[in-house]
């Protein structure tokens, strides 16, 4: 296979995967969404259903109990600890813990260990 095609064939797959689709429901196996059939039964569970992520998939959003709780690390929410601030990575720092799924998008700092990560920004 020529290096030209193999390129042409890598490109044709990444503008496949770049093109949009319409929402759809979250997979019901994904453990970090509950499984609804619809907003009655979402809202039942003190959730809301959102469009999230670049797919804009419906996700039942429920609040974590410790949401904003005060946390160093990811074992002190029941979701991940995040800072307030984008600090360069491995500063001393204490952070709150998400307040739902939805804070799984865009960019964010996690804290673990009392320390800083690097930011990740998820679509």
């Amino acid at each position: 296979m020529s290096l030209r095609l193999a390129t042409c064939l890598v490109l044709t797959a990444l503008l496949a995967a770049c093109s949009s689709t319409a929402p759809q429901p979250a997979p019901a196996g994904d453990p970090a969404t509950p499984a609804v059939a619809d907003a009655a039964a979402c809202t039942a569970q003190g959730g809301e259903l959102r469009p999230l992520g670049r797919l804009q998939r419906m996700q039942c959003v429920v609040p974590y109990a410790d949401a904003g709780k005060a946390c160093s690390s990811k074992r002190d929410c029941q979701g991940q600890c995040l800072g307030s601030t984008d600090a360069a990575a491995g500063v001393a720092a204490t952070g709150t813990c998400q307040r739902d799924i939805s804070e799984n998008f865009g960019c964010r700092q996690r804290i673990d260990n009392g320390q800083t990560q690097g930011t990740i920004c998820v679509d």
